[in-house]
């Protein structure tokens, strides 16, 4: 599984802001966003489960989907505390449970950064 992000960059506080990864090889269960901010865990931001299992997100304010060999992600309303590098994952998992854990998740793509401020 071969996973490439993209879409990051410098915008301003309350703008809108669409990811996008790249998705190829073996087709996984589940698919997800996490983001690392400097010199804290990468945590959850959004995932969902490929069988129309359903979607999860940390905020209202993302979005996740998928279409056509990319997963997307969606982020309205940006505050400088999404500044970050967002990373996109796949796992074999099917139990939503694990989608919050990114230690479910053994591929990964590369990170795009994202940086919020005026």
């Amino acid at each position: 599984v071969q996973l490439q992000a993209s879409g990051g960059g410098l915008v301003q506080p309350g703008s809108t802001l669409v990811l996008s990864c790249a998705v190829s090889g073996r087709r996984m269960n589940g698919m997800g966003w996490f983001r690392q901010a400097p010199g804290k865990e990468r945590e959850f931001v959004a995932a969902m489960l490929m069988n129309g299992g359903g979607a999860y997100t940390k905020e209202g304010r993302f979005t996740i989907s998928t279409d056509n060999g990319f997963l997307y992600l969606k982020m309205t309303g940006l505050k400088s505390e999404d500044t970050a590098v967002y990373y996109c994952a796949a796992t074999a998992e099917y139990n939503r449970l694990y989608l919050y854990d990114r230690k479910y998740y053994p591929y990964w793509g590369q990170g795009t950064q994202v940086t919020v401020s005026s």
